[in-house]
């Protein structure tokens, strides 16, 4: 699932994946309430960690719970990577996914967030992304996060424009949805 956040964190845009996940529309998302899906022993963890991330203009990953439509509780990591723009390179906001993760051995899940170069879980079969558009921000955020191990950071530069035309293309579409109710 693929989400845009502005600079003050509030999300303009959330792919269609969250609504079949969560059970929460999209509209109802947007900005911070898409926070009303997180788990109540997670939040406060979340929300501090997420401010802080914000205000380090940080890339991140997070590990909590969100409710699914059904009510029960998945376990999921966010990550974004920021989006800078003219003048001065000026924090835009976040391009960023979601991706339901299960258990990976004998010990528990525990909430966290860790600020540092997000490398995006592979895709839960059950939220792959719904649009061509979404399927390409999936890939520019995992190719972001291994670009480094491959010691190819002449490619950040190109790899960020990349990643912020997507974000305002992704975000574009979800302040004017099409007629017909789809986001894209």
């Amino acid at each position: 699932m693929i989400f845009v956040a502005k600079a003050d964190g509030g999300v303009t845009y959330v792919s269609p994946e969250w609504t079949t996940f969560t059970g929460q529309a999209a509209t109802e998302a947007m900005e911070h309430g898409w926070t009303a899906c997180m788990h109540p022993d997670d939040y406060e963890m979340a929300v501090t960690f997420l401010r802080s991330a914000r205000d380090q203009q940080s890339e991140y990953s997070l590990r909590t719970r969100l409710c699914r439509a059904d009510g029960s509780y998945a376990w999921v990591v966010i990550g974004a990577v920021p989006s800078y723009g003219p003048p001065d390179r000026t924090f835009l906001g976040y391009l960023g996914s979601l991706t339901e993760i299960g258990p990976s051995g004998s010990e528990p899940l525990t909430a966290y967030g860790t600020l540092a170069r997000y490398v995006p879980p592979p895709s839960h079969p059950a939220t792959q992304p719904g649009s061509t558009l979404e399927r390409v921000a999936d890939y520019l955020l995992m190719a972001h996060g291994l670009i480094e191990q491959d010691h190819a950071k002449e490619m950040l530069p190109v790899l960020r424009q990349a990643l912020m035309a997507v974000g305002r293309s992704l975000a574009r579409n979800m302040s004017s949805p099409d007629p017909s109710g789809n986001l894209h």
